[in-house]
C-alpha cells in the first residue's frame, strides 16, 4: 500500500491511500491519523496538492552503514552504528528545489537513502520483534555539504542539515520487504550510486532495533539507512551538485525522488 498526505479540494488536509499496484490515479481517503486510530475508506480523494507525506518528530540518520561507501572513504566506523540527527527543517518535498546555502554553496554532494518511518512508539525491542513498529519506507536524499561535514566542523549536524537538504518521496509504501531492494542515484540522468540495500551492514530491522535501545523512537520518526558506494566526494574528479542539475533517487519498490538544484539567493 502506499500512503500520503494531500490538500483536498475543499481546502481540508487528508492521509490517503491507494494500492501500490494500482496504476490510476485514483487515492482514496484514511478516516483519523495514520499514527492513532485511523480506518481506510472508500471515499476517492479529491486531491488539490500531494504534501510531504510525513512531518516527522525527529531524523536520525546512518553513516557508513554500507561496506562499500566505508570502503570508498577508506573511513574507519565505529563497532557499532553511527548515527547522527538531521534538522527536521531540512525535509524538502519530492519535484522542489535543492538549495546551495550561500555559506555552503560549493561542495554539496547527494545521496541515496532508504528511509524507514517509525508506526509507533519503540523502546528497547529486538530486531526480531522491529517490523511490528515500522509503518513503511520511502526514497530519501541525505544532502551533505562535504566541507562543512570534513573540514570546517568536527560534528556533521550543519552539513547534514541545512534547509532543503532532506527531500524525501510522495508517498509511504508498507508491506514490502526492505533487505534486498536495488537503489540508485542519478544526476543529469547519469548513473551515479547503483547497489541494492543487501549490502547494509545493519540492515532495516537491526537499525531500528539499535537506535531504539538507545532512544525512543517517536510514531512518524524518520531514519535514513545509510548511502552505497559511488558518492560525489570520492569520484576523480569529484562530483559536487552545481545550479541547473537534477538529482534523482530511484529505489526498487519504493518510489523515486527528484529535485533540481538551485543557489540560495
Amino acid at each position: 500500500m502506499k500512503i500520503g498526505r494531500a490538500k483536498l479540494k475543499n481546502g481540508s488536509i487528508s492521509w490517503i491511500y491507494k494500492d501500490k499496484a494500482d496504476k490510476n490515479a485514483t487515492w482514496y481517503k484514511i478516516q483519523g491519523d495514520i499514527f492513532d486510530k485511523h480506518s481506510l475508506t472508500s471515499e476517492s480523494a479529491e486531491i488539490d496538492e500531494l504534501l510531504i507525506p510525513v512531518i516527522p518528530p525527529n531524523i536520525i540518520a546512518l553513516g557508513l552503514n554500507y561496506g562499500s561507501h566505508v570502503r570508498e572513504t577508506g573511513i574507519t566506523g565505529g563497532k557499532e552504528p553511527q548515527f547522527f540527527l538531521k534538522a527536521t527543517s531540512s525535509l524538502a518535498k519530492n519535484g522542489t528545489t535543492i538549495i546551495l546555502p550561500k555559506s555552503a554553496p560549493h561542495s554539496v554532494d547527494y545521496e541515496a537513502e532508504l528511509g524507514i518511518v517509525i508506526g509507533r512508539r519503540v523502546k528497547n525491542v529486538s530486531a526480531e520483534d522491529a517490523d511490528k513498529y515500522i509503518l513503511g519506507y520511502i526514497p530519501a536524499n541525505d544532502v551533505s555539504a562535504r566541507d562543512c561535514q570534513f573540514e570546517r566542523d568536527i560534528q556533521w549536524a550543519r552539513a547534514k542539515s541545512f534547509d532543503t537538504f532532506c527531500p524525501i518521496g510522495d508517498y509511504i509504501v508498507t508491506g514490502i520487504n526492505p533487505l534486498n531492494l536495488k537503489i540508485k542515484c542519478t544526476v543529469n540522468e547519469e548513473v551515479l550510486q547503483n547497489s541494492t540495500t543487501s549490502g547494509m551492514i545493519a540492515n532495516v530491522y537491526e537499525t531500528v532495533s539499535f537506535l531504539s535501545n538507545q532512544m525512543s523512537l517517536l510514531p512518524g520518526t524518520l531514519i535514513l539507512t545509510g548511502t552505497p558506494e559511488g558518492v560525489g566526494f570520492k569520484r576523480k574528479p569529484p562530483v559536487f551538485l552545481r545550479e541547473g542539475d537534477k538529482v534523482a533517487v530511484d529505489i526498487e519498490g519504493v518510489g523515486r525522488v527528484t529535485n533540481t538544484v538551485e543557489k540560495e539567493r
